[in-house]
């Protein structure tokens, strides 16, 4: 790098393989701090070299070191600036795959930041028309909205995935969708988007008349009787316990407003077998209570 009478530039090429080979030195020694320096001084000197490319893979290595260290935000933010040079460098397939993999560092510890990256890197998929990695990356998304609660943003993120999948014909996983959207609606209370979603589905080829749409009717009339034990049923179904786990669990939580209607006791099926007879005896009762006068 340095700079003399006959050397008028600074040599950044030569620098940058040096840093590199210092980097991957100290990673073997285990010295990650001195790594993730090293690291960070190759991805300076790429950058003034133009090489931008590579001063995003220098970025992406320093990040991995700060995962070895344990400081995983400073990791991640490591990994998005170079996901930014790799789109910056025009290859957004990189970018994408390196935001991926900064949403599974930080999932554990930050599930809505792994969210917005796993969201961002479904958009440089999209853009690219690689909707099959798009839609894994939205499938991910979705899975961790509807684990933290986050039912509203969880309804919009399926409906995205489900209009992807209805785009590339792959109509037996729309179906799949349908359901999870439905149970997450029903679990904000909120029957009428969820008898929407199934109506708009009877536009997707093969959906009407398929197990799902019929055990999807079947969870709604039971939820909207509050009959707790046709919504169970339903959900018991294989069709929704062998679905993803987190919608899965959505299914088994399950509960009508109100609690639903208790089933009607023995005796109260005995009275009804008893029929007009027993009625009208406890009638006769209450008038025999005040056959003497109110006195």
């Amino acid at each position: 790098l340095k700079t003399g009478f006959l050397k008028w530039k600074p040599d950044y090429d030569s620098a940058a393989t040096e840093y590199g080979k210092a980097a991957v030195a100290f990673k073997n020694a285990k010295q990650f701090d001195q790594a993730r320096e090293a690291c960070l001084r190759e991805a300076e000197a790429h950058e003034n070299n133009k090489a931008l490319f590579h001063a995003a893979k220098a970025y992406e290595q320093a990040g991995m070191m700060l995962k070895e260290m344990q400081r995983l935000p400073e990791a991640v933010q490591l990994i998005e600036k170079a996901s930014m040079m790799y789109l910056e460098n025009g290859t957004p397939d990189t970018a994408a795959i390196a935001l991926e993999r900064a949403g599974k560092l930080i999932e554990n510890v930050s599930p809505e930041k792994a969210v917005q990256l796993y969201q961002q890197a479904a958009s440089v998929f999209e853009n690219e028309e690689r909707l099959r990695q798009a839609l894994e990356m939205l499938g991910k998304a979705s899975r961790l909205l509807v684990r933290g609660r986050r039912l509203d943003e969880a309804a919009l993120s399926l409906q995205k995935e489900k209009s992807i999948y209805k785009e590339i014909e792959n109509y037996p996983t729309c179906y799949k969708k349908t359901i999870a959207q439905v149970l997450v609606h029903l679990h904000r209370n909120d029957y009428v988007a969820a008898e929407r979603c199934v109506r708009e589905s009877y536009s997707i080829p093969g959906f009407n008349g398929s197990e799902d749409c019929a055990a999807l009717e079947q969870l709604l009339e039971g939820y909207d009787q509050q009959d707790q034990d046709q919504v169970s049923e339903v959900c018991n179904l294989p069709l929704f316990k062998y679905m993803d786990n987190d919608y899965a669990k959505l299914g088994l939580t399950l509960v009508v407003p109100g609690g639903g209607i208790k089933k009607k006791s023995p005796n109260a099926a005995q009275d009804k077998a008893r029929g007009p007879t027993a009625v009208g005896s406890h009638a006769d009762e209450e008038e025999d209570e005040y056959s003497g006068g109110l006195c």
